[in-house]
């Protein structure tokens, strides 16, 4: 009775298990952290589902000349953003309006874009492929170009039962490769799993309690992003004139609010703020002690004149290069697959 009583439980905590981690081990959520908000159960994840995602988000062919993919300006090694100029960069060498964002435990987003316009991962890939000054493409156009190749037909038949393409069935698949992304494994995971033989350095370990001072309340742990959207005193860019937030909600107390970005692989996901005006971690604490501009819609954190030495500074920085997880930036699941 008790080894058939042993066998009932083991079984349930298998089950549990597996439902909270998101479709039979395919999404795992580390440990301390909290549920995530994606729906697994309106997209159930799958390994065909997830492999197709990823040849989708590798493939050109989502552009309007085949000229770029998301790939193009979310880049693996470096947090799946771009880092070799401030704006995105479309077909034809067109600029856009905002800093590509680094993409990373998505499943515990609500809002994406930089002021939240877009209110779901399903549908998150559908903005940047019908952006003009992105892949200008509509979405009719790339379903009509896949299902025509050789590869596509079979891949979503495995995946969905179907080798007839669909445009929902697309940006599904995207966002399955998308929801694998997840960043939990940087240094500073390690010390917080009590992992034997790691532990902050001095400068870190300061650096990590000034963080919880004076950052924590925006950028929370463990996500390190609190989701809200927030005014953090930027001057307004006079050729932008982006004002965030308020575009979406049209409401004046958004007015110049931006999303609160992760920090976790902040270290490599340069440059910074919505417009990448920051080319370097430097700047950016420089911003905070010495440029923040008050407005009726400033965050209340920012409210205070922050007083930081160099060396403070120096450690803050020294913490944040803690959040760079290697084995995220170079995971050859999340890389082009030749």
């Amino acid at each position: 009775m008790k080894l058939f009583e042993t066998f009932i439980t083991i079984l349930v905590v298998f089950i549990v298990a597996a439902f909270t981690s998101g479709d039979n081990g395919l999404f795992q959520i580390p440990k301390g952290w909290q549920k995530p908000v994606y729906d697994f159960k309106k997209n159930p994840l799958s390994e065909a589902k997830i492999e197709l995602g990823r040849a989708l988000f590798y493939d050109p062919r989502l552009s309007k000349d085949n000229t770029i993919s998301c790939a193009s300006c979310h880049l693996a090694q470096t947090a799946f953003t771009h880092v070799d100029h401030d704006l995105s960069h479309g077909i034809q060498g067109r600029i856009g309006t905002r800093n590509a964002p680094a993409l990373m435990n998505l499943a515990w987003q609500q809002h994406f874009m930089w002021d939240g316009a877009i209110p779901h991962l399903d549908v998150q890939s559908l903005a940047p492929i019908t952006h003009p000054k992105e892949m200008d493409e509509t979405l009719e156009n790339v379903v009509a170009k896949l299902q025509k190749t050789k590869n596509y037909p079979p891949l979503f038949q495995q995946a969905f039962g179907d080798s007839l393409l669909t445009g929902e069935h697309t940006l599904k698949a995207i966002a399955q490769f998308m929801l694998t992304l997840v960043s939990a494994d940087s240094k500073y995971d390690k010390v917080q799993r009590g992992e034997a033989g790691i532990a902050f350095n001095p400068y870190e370990a300061r650096g990590y309690e000034l963080f919880k001072t004076h950052c924590s309340s925006c950028h929370t742990e463990p996500l390190f992003t609190n989701h809200t959207f927030e005014n953090n005193g930027l001057t307004m860019d006079s050729t932008l004139m982006d004002m965030g937030r308020m575009l979406v909600t049209k409401r004046p107390k958004d007015a110049q609010k931006f999303k609160v970005p992760t920090l976790r692989n902040v270290e490599v996901s340069y440059p910074y703020m919505h417009d990448g005006r920051f080319p370097n971690l430097q700047m950016v604490l420089f911003h905070y002690t010495e440029t923040v501009q008050q407005s009726p819609t400033l965050s209340d954190a920012l409210k205070k004149k922050l007083l930081l030495s160099a060396d403070d500074k120096r450690d803050l920085i020294a913490f944040m290069k803690t959040l760079t997880d290697e084995a995220f930036l170079q995971n050859p699941k999340f890389q082009f697959k030749h």
